[in-house]
């Protein structure tokens, strides 16, 4: 009925176990209070008679020289003085069986200077099959409460596994098509982390669809409209002859239309190889010399474009667990935005701070600005009259969310540029030592703050 991965299963097994021996226990428990309750009544009654009679025989001697006398019988119960000289208790009780029938008697001291003792028996058979009986009626209830227990716990399941069933048939009836965000506050309170993780997913499912999708339009655009113009322009070309010069320039702009288009294969075929680069395994950051390291190369192309590159980064050392070559996309896909759009002699700045739990990394030129109502992390999408194929940003987009950064693009507060901005999440913090070169951290131990 159930797999042995279930978790129905399980919980069905321990549920029944620990009823029964819950169930178990409270019987024996029950079972022997009853049992102990009986016996003690009888017995405290049966004292009673022996002082009762006592009392009434005080003053008569009902001794003969044998060693016992019957003195008397009441229904049940059978009185006699036995005198046995190797009893040293007081009182004292005795259960046992005979010809088919069970019996408690009680030796109760009657006179101590003859070692005599007051004997009643009583024949306790009825007494032993109501216990029998109400062992068969506890025996009967157990099971019968373990049953009920079953189907409450079959129901239970059920009913806590529901949301999650419920989640699993609305997520079989999702494509890429049809992506609807779960409504959380229908959710059980256990329930609405689950459905918050599943909206994050589809959230992105969703942007990731659509910016394929407009990658796919994009490319067939961007690629048809150099080669509707090269083919007009070789068919004009053709027409009628005409000088070298003319061929020559004809071929010229048909082979800059051509390494045009060979930059943009080579983005597109960049987005193939950064998705392979999202399964490189992550290793340990020390991002502050990550940084000062990438600033090295980054300062020799600014000064190449007569540009300065400034750098300011806080704390003196930060320890991430990430992938660095998607890290280095996104990096350097600012970096060299940043470049282009700031004029000679201007300055471009990298600077890192540590906000809390997040680690900021900003990039921030001294161009011009950016349009904030477009969506410039789009495939396509270009920002001024600067050439390029329109995918850097829709690039560093992927890296990001492939390493659970989040990254974003504004103005800056004085309209002198704009401001590139990576955020780590210190989820993926490690600790350091002193030594790096002598640490050996594993990245599968718990993170905690030096």
């Amino acid at each position: 009925m159930f797999s042995q991965k279930s978790i129905k299963r399980k919980f069905l097994i321990q549920l029944i176990v620990a009823s029964a021996t819950l169930i178990a226990i409270f019987s024996i428990i029950l079972y022997n209070y009853i049992r102990i309750s009986l016996i003690d009544d009888i017995t405290k009654n049966l004292e009673a008679s022996a002082q009762l009679y006592i009392d009434k025989r005080h003053n008569q001697d009902p001794f003969s020289k044998q060693n016992s006398e019957k003195v008397a019988e009441y229904g049940k119960d059978k009185i006699s003085v036995i005198i046995d000289p190797d009893k040293k208790r007081d009182i004292s009780f005795k259960q046992y069986a005979r010809d088919g029938h069970d019996y408690l008697t009680i030796y109760k001291s009657y006179d101590k200077a003859r070692s005599s003792f007051l004997k009643i028996e009583r024949d306790i058979t009825s007494s032993k099959e109501l216990l029998s009986k109400i062992l068969k009626s506890i025996i009967f209830s157990s099971f019968l409460a373990l049953f009920l227990i079953l189907a409450y716990a079959l129901f239970l399941s059920e009913t806590l596994l529901y949301p999650v069933k419920a989640l699993s048939r609305r997520l079989t009836r999702m494509n890429e098509n049809f992506l609807e965000p779960i409504e959380t506050e229908k959710l059980p309170d256990e329930f609405v982390p689950l459905g918050e993780s599943v909206n994050k997913l589809i959230d992105r499912i969703q942007n990731f669809v659509k910016y394929q999708k407009e990658l796919f339009i994009g490319t067939a655009h961007e690629l048809k409209t150099p080669l509707a113009v090269m083919k007009t322009k070789n068919e004009v070309t053709l027409i009628k002859d005409r000088d070298v010069e003319k061929y020559k320039d004809t071929l010229q702009v048909n082979n800059k239309t051509i390494d045009e288009m060979n930059k943009m294969i080579s983005s597109i075929l960049e987005i193939g190889r950064q998705e392979g680069a999202q399964f490189e395994r992550p290793v340990e950051v020390e991002m502050i010399q990550f940084l000062k390291d990438k600033s090295k190369d980054f300062s020799l192309l600014a000064n190449g474009e007569e540009k300065t590159l400034t750098t300011d980064f806080e704390p003196e050392k930060y320890c991430i667990i990430s992938q660095p070559t998607l890290l280095m996309h996104i990096l350097q896909n600012f970096v060299q935005n940043a470049i282009k759009f700031t004029p000679k002699g201007a300055e471009v700045k990298i600077k890192s701070r540590l906000h809390g739990d997040e680690f900021t990394i900003e990039v921030i030129d001294s161009g011009k600005g950016i349009d904030e109502s477009k969506d410039l992390f789009a495939p396509f999408k270009r920002e001024g009259d600067r050439a390029g194929a329109g995918l850097g940003l829709f690039l560093a987009k992927g890296a990001a969310d492939a390493i659970g950064a989040k990254i974003s693009l504004k103005n800056r507060k004085d309209g002198q540029g704009a401001v590139a901005t990576i955020v780590l999440n210190s989820k993926n913090y490690c600790p350091l030592e002193d030594d790096l070169e002598d640490a050996k951290i594993s990245i599968f131990s718990p993170f905690k703050r030096k």
